[in-house]
């Protein structure tokens, strides 16, 4: 399969604001009046990812997820429309956020997604999915379709 550039159905990449004081900032993350019911968070974790490091690619068949790229570091994210019925299946983004340019970024399920962390700072990520990992009590499959070992996989960094 040959992807194209496109927007993707589903996929709403925000701005975010840092606001500065003495102090140091803050940024608002979500509002619950600004998300669907079916996006609501039902649980977040953070991960730090070393310079030049990938993760992902993979996708998700039921869960949204809901990133932040808010720094330290900055990332380069890759998405890729793999829904057959989507009016935008086959269509790839590739756009830049983090401690220079905070954003978050909602991706549907099967959407493919991967980030890589770019320049030489270490990149912070906050996840808030709307699905708990491996289901209530961690007793079901991990909803997970990974592609990083496939060598003859489209979804590339």
């Amino acid at each position: 399969m040959e992807f194209k550039n496109g927007e993707i159905r589903g996929v709403e990449i925000k701005a975010l604001s840092k606001f500065l004081d003495a102090r140091g900032w803050l940024c608002e993350l979500f509002r619950r009046d600004e998300l669907k019911e079916a996006d609501f968070p039902q649980m977040a974790y953070c991960s730090l990812t070393y310079p030049g490091v990938v993760r992902g690619p993979h996708a998700h068949n039921d869960q949204t997820d809901l990133f932040y790229f808010i720094g330290p570091g900055n990332f380069e994210i890759r998405l890729w429309d793999n829904r057959k019925d989507s009016e935008t299946y086959g269509n790839f983004m590739r756009f830049y956020a983090g401690h220079d340019c905070p954003k978050s970024v909602l991706v549907p399920p099967g959407v493919v997604h991967g980030y890589k962390v770019i320049g030489t700072e270490p990149g912070l990520v906050l996840n808030a999915p709307n699905r708990l990992y491996a289901g209530w009590g961690r007793n079901e499959p991990v909803d997970e379709v990974r592609y990083e070992e496939d060598q003859d996989s489209p979804f590339s960094f």
